[in-house]
This record gives structure tokens, C-alpha cells and sequence, in this order.
């Protein structure tokens, strides 16, 4: 008869929870086929009372110099990060392969060595020529940095020993095994121990540690979820790798909010700040062209500029495309029913589809819902919208338009760079100085900013496009008004 300490035991690998029994799917993070046996379950211990090493104070002795934040040197992560690293703080960046992870890291570690503030960088997948390579061609060169290809933890806490850095930066820490550990690199115990004794050295030594995890495809961190519970700091790394545009977002921070986004691009020299992204998402024009429409989208707090653009053309199949790049394909799908239904526009069904966003952006919040609907409209009836126009708002199945949040702080963005005339719900609040917004209840009211489309013959008019474009005379300047 087996006794009940060498019954075994089941632990899901995603957020750690243990069960006598195995399940298919883990109770506490719904995660479905995570939970594997892991041996005997562990005897239940009692800890002994210790001698308290450093006593308990008043929260407002507590010295706050030390967790004082100091800067990266580069902005746009400092800007994320609640304005720079903290020392002792422990920060996990993931992303997909080839994004820029090891490039940024890279250029971080050489401006805090440039700083007087001597960096290690531990490399556990690639080779140091590698890195020197990549550090050439960056330009990042510094006596203050130091550099070691590891994948042994006993020997990567060897190398803190040796170099006493107040910034280690690890790439990644999937790569990194312990031998007192068994299982495989990034397997959920080497992980959990890596990370572990990495986040004590850290916390002891008061050095910044940057973190390198990969993702799943599925994009969401690999390895136990217990890992993003222990660090300080997690934050996500995105971008198309056909395209320039990198982007940061904090999912969480212990020492700032949550809500920013930092902006990259990335280049052939390596990768810099971008302080103002919009004009990555425009395309400048000196006349208008027909399917195309501008808004103001919101990454985090941050506002930007973004482009929409929308091509219909004539088709014979019975079926015919709908393709997108940049924007939700339900959400686009959604603006032509819409149209069609409310706006009277019924040529759009009948014709191959194309909407894409400009620069790589990718619009998801509905705020953009009216701009894809005047640029799909624009391009049924061949007619340009105004220059100088953005449009902001929610467009709902009945045709109205409904508010969305952050209005005022879009407004003012598009004011700054220059844009005189808004299309924005009803009860947005005050316009910038200098800026002339039309407040709009229902898609019907917003398509009359829709000049009207050049005479044509019968056959080539697209049906509805006539509709769109009626009084536009009067419907422009009411607009501009």
C-alpha cells in the first residue's frame, strides 16, 4: 500500500498551483493542458521563529534614496518605465523573435556604462563575437561594459561577483539552467529557479537587472505565469518586423503606471526614441485622394496621429475580398454594414474591398470606427474628404456615433500638428484654439462633409455614390464653419 507522502503530485506549469489529482484544465488560471505530474507530495513543514536581522521601523523612516529612479538615456523607455530604473529592480521584456529585444537592451547597456555605471551583459544565445558585431554596428562601445556568454547560472552569479555591475542585462532567461535543477532550459522549475536567484542577487546588491523572455506563439510570455509575478517590471515588446515602428507597453509596474507606451524606430544604426511617431503614419499629399481618412488614436495615454486608407473596385466573383491590414477585420466589416444599411450606400457589397492603416499602426479601439467608415464611403463615391479633417468616434449598428474617451487630449494633438477641422460625437467639449469641430449625431450626418463626386458616365457611377455626395456645397462649409 502506497503511503500518502509517495502519492503523486500535480503542478500546473503556467501559474504554479498543486493538486493530488491531475486535471485537464487548471482551476485557478482556466489554462488547458498545463498541469503535469511533478513526484511525491511535499510534506508539510512548519517554519522555526529566527532572529530578525533588521528590525521593523516607521514607514516614514523608511530611506527612499536608494529606490531613487535613474535615467536609461533613452527616453522613450524612461517614459514607460515611470522615469528610468530603479536600482534592485528586476524588469522582464518580451517579445518575438527578431523584433529589436537584444538590439535595445544592447543600446541601454552601452548608455549606462557611458554613464559611469558599469553594465554586464549576459548573453546565453548567442556567441560574444555576435554581440560585438551587433555592438559595432550600433556603436555600442564602452570600457564600462562588460560582456560574458553564459548559460550556467552558478557561473552568470560568478560573473556579478567578478564584476560587481549596477546593471546586469541577461539574454534571456530561458537560456539559463541550474545544475542543482532537473529539466531542460525553460522548463517551469529551471525558470522559476533562474529567475529566483537572479531577483535575490539583484535585491542584495541593489544592481537593475533587465530580463529577456520569449513569448509563445499565442504572444503571451513563455514559461510559468509565477514568472511575471516575481519581477518588477513586465513589459512587451511589439512591432511588424516589415516595418519601422517598435512599440513598448508596460503591463506591469510596481514603481510607475501601466498605461504608457514608449515609440522606437528601428533603423540599419540601430534603434532610437521617437518623440513624435505620427509622421511615420502619415502620407503627405499635396491634393486629397479619395479613400483616405485620418483620426487620432490612443496607445496608452499617448495620442497619435494615424492614417486610414480604403480602395472598392469592381469585381465579377460572386464572392467578393475583404482584406485588411492594420485594423480588425470584424470592426471593418461591421462599418460596411453599417453604410449600407444607414448610410444608403448599397454599392459597397457588390465590390473587392482594401482597407490598411498607414506607417505599420494598428488601430483596435473603436474610436477609429468613423474614420474607416468616411474613408470606405470616400472611396464608394470616388470623393475626397477636406483636407486638414480628422474624424473620432464609436459608430454604433443603429448609425449613431458615440462618444469615446480622451477626446480633448486627440483634439489637441491633431491642433498641434496642424489640423484645423474634427468630425467628433455629440457632447465632446470644447475645440482647441484654432480648430473647428462638427459635432455628429449618426453616420448619415457625418457622411455630408462628402464633397461631391466628378461627373462621370452612368455606367462607371458607383450606385449610392450620388447620395453620399448630395448638397456638398453647403455640407463643406457647414463643416468648415
Amino acid at each position: 500500500m502506497a503511503r500518502k507522502s509517495d502519492r503523486p503530485a500535480y503542478r500546473c506549469t503556467e501559474c504554479g498551483w498543486s493538486t493530488a489529482k491531475w486535471l485537464g484544465r487548471c482551476p485557478e488560471c482556466q489554462a488547458w493542458g498545463t498541469v503535469e505530474e511533478v513526484g511525491g507530495a511535499p510534506a508539510v513543514r512548519t517554519a522555526a521563529v529566527a532572529r530578525v536581522a533588521t528590525p521593523a521601523v516607521p514607514i516614514g523612516q523608511v530611506d527612499t534614496q536608494r529606490v531613487t529612479a535613474r535615467s536609461t538615456g533613452v527616453p522613450e523607455l524612461d517614459r514607460v518605465l515611470g522615469g528610468g530604473l530603479v536600482p534592485g529592480a528586476v524588469v522582464l521584456l518580451a517579445g518575438e523573435p527578431g523584433v529589436g529585444k537584444s538590439t535595445l537592451l544592447l543600446d541601454v547597456a552601452a548608455k549606462a556604462a557611458s554613464a559611469e555605471h558599469r553594465t554586464l551583459y549576459v548573453t546565453g544565445e548567442e556567441s560574444a563575437g555576435q554581440v560585438r558585431l551587433r555592438a559595432d554596428r550600433i556603436g555600442a562601445l564602452h570600457e564600462e561594459l562588460y560582456l560574458a556568454a553564459e548559460t550556467d547560472l552558478g557561473s552568470v552569479l560568478g560573473q556579478l561577483d567578478a564584476v560587481k555591475p549596477a546593471l546586469l542585462v541577461l539574454d534571456s532567461v530561458q537560456t539559463i539552467a541550474s545544475a542543482e535543477i532537473e529539466g531542460a532550459p525553460g522548463g517551469m522549475a529551471q525558470v522559476r529557479e533562474v529567475a529566483g536567484a537572479l531577483i535575490r542577487a539583484a535585491k542584495e546588491r541593489g544592481m537593475a537587472t533587465l530580463l529577456v523572455g520569449h513569448v509563445t506563439k499565442d504572444g503571451a510570455i513563455a514559461g510559468p505565469r509565477l514568472l511575471e509575478h516575481l519581477v518588477d517590471v513586465v513589459l512587451h515588446f511589439e512591432g511588424d518586423r516589415h516595418a519601422r515602428l517598435r512599440l513598448v507597453r508596460g503591463v506591469k509596474n510596481r514603481y510607475g503606471a501601466t498605461d504608457e507606451v514608449g515609440c522606437f524606430e528601428l533603423h540599419d544604426q540601430g534603434i532610437t526614441s521617437l518623440a513624435d511617431p505620427s509622421g511615420l503614419f502619415l502620407t503627405r499629399r499635396d491634393e486629397p485622394v479619395p479613400g483616405t481618412c485620418l483620426t487620432v488614436t490612443l496607445e496608452g495615454r499617448r495620442p497619435l496621429v494615424a492614417e486610414v486608407q480604403s480602395l472598392t473596385v469592381s469585381t465579377q466573383i460572386p464572392s467578393p475580398r475583404r482584406t485588411t491590414s492594420g485594423l480588425e477585420n470584424s470592426r471593418v466589416s461591421m462599418m460596411l454594414a453599417v453604410l449600407e444599411q444607414r448610410g444608403q450606400i448599397t454599392s459597397l457589397g457588390k465590390n473587392d474591398i482594401y482597407t490598411a492603416t498607414v506607417g505599420g499602426v494598428r488601430l483596435t479601439e473603436p474610436a477609429a470606427d468613423l474614420a474607416v467608415a468616411l474613408a470606405l464611403a470616400s472611396a464608394a463615391g470616388d470623393s475626397p474628404l477636406p483636407q486638414n479633417l480628422v474624424a473620432i468616434g464609436e459608430v454604433g449598428l443603429a448609425g449613431e456615433v458615440r462618444r469615446v474617451t480622451g477626446v480633448q487630449r486627440r483634439l489637441a494633438e491633431a491642433a498641434r500638428l496642424g489640423f484645423t477641422h474634427a468630425l467628433v460625437p455629440a457632447d465632446s467639449g470644447e475645440a482647441p484654439a484654432g480648430m473647428r469641430v462638427l459635432e455628429v449625431a449618426d453616420i448619415g450626418e457625418a457622411l455630408r462633409v462628402l464633397p461631391r463626386a466628378p461627373r462621370r458616365s452612368r455606367s462607371a457611377e458607383p450606385e449610392g455614390g450620388e447620395r453620399a455626395g448630395r448638397g456638398a456645397s453647403e455640407r463643406v462649409a457647414q463643416a468648415r464653419r
